[in-house]
């Protein structure tokens, strides 16, 4: 399966989030989850006055939170990775879409997993910059990742430029159409589910980003093991590709 078919999938997997007793209410959750891969309805329960959501997928029950409860929490700032802002709704939502990021939203979601990996300082960051040109003007911050003892830091992307001149990171030039359309950033976190996330979106339109983050582990252990079996050699051994 393709880093494509993987944001497919999880597009597919869209989860419904019922608002029962709260019209009034509806437009701001919505509001709230437009960037997540959930579609907010309005019901009315008869046998209930108490207002509040019921989250589902193929119409398994998931999770149920009061309405109040959930809009008294404060919003993160977008893009974010930082800790779920609603539970226990957003603790289901291992997958959170997003569309029409730009660029600049882009790099200030990586920084989120690029921080993570730094603080904790081993394991494997995968990151993808769809070209060599592009990964030029990140040089320094991976450079400094790269030069963590124990962190292991993979960069792949087109070769529309020379390979960096380095020795803290590895380089793989790739002429794949796969990574010249996607970017990534996926951490391993040191071999610790609770540490694992990814960021992972293709551009399907001139600087224009769909795709989603994920603290799941099995995902993120996917995108980890797609990217190793498909661009890396078993004797890599130089931080230059």
């Amino acid at each position: 399966m393709s880093l494509s078919e993987l944001i497919e999938g999880v597009e597919a997997a869209e989860k419904t989030l019922v608002v029962y007793n709260a019209e009034d209410a509806v437009e701001e959750i919505r509001e709230r989850f437009a960037d997540r891969n959930v579609a907010v309805e309005s019901a009315d329960a008869a046998t209930r006055r108490e207002r509040f959501l019921v989250l589902s997928h193929d119409g398994e029950f998931l999770d149920a939170i009061g309405v109040d409860a959930l809009l008294e929490e404060p919003e993160t700032e977008r893009p974010g990775f930082g800790a779920e802002p609603y539970r226990p709704i957003l603790s289901r939502l291992d997958e959170t879409m997003f569309t029409s990021y730009d660029g600049r939203q882009m790099l200030a979601a990586s920084r989120e997993i690029e921080d993570r990996a730094w603080r904790i300082g081993r394991g494997e960051l995968h990151a993808g910059f769809q070209r060599l040109s592009t990964l030029e003007t990140q040089l320094e911050v991976y450079t400094r990742l790269g030069e963590r003892e124990t962190l292991t830091v993979h960069a792949y992307a087109v070769p529309d430029a020379p390979v960096p001149e380095q020795d803290a990171f590895f380089v793989h030039p790739e002429r794949s159409e796969e990574i010249e359309r996607s970017w990534f950033v996926a951490y391993d976190g040191a071999g610790l589910n609770e540490n694992k996330c990814a960021l992972l979106a293709e551009e399907r339109e001139p600087n224009s980003f769909y795709g989603f983050w994920t603290y799941d582990p099995d995902t993120v252990d996917y995108v980890i093991d797609h990217l190793s079996s498909s661009y890396l050699q078993p004797d890599v051994s130089s931080a230059d590709g």
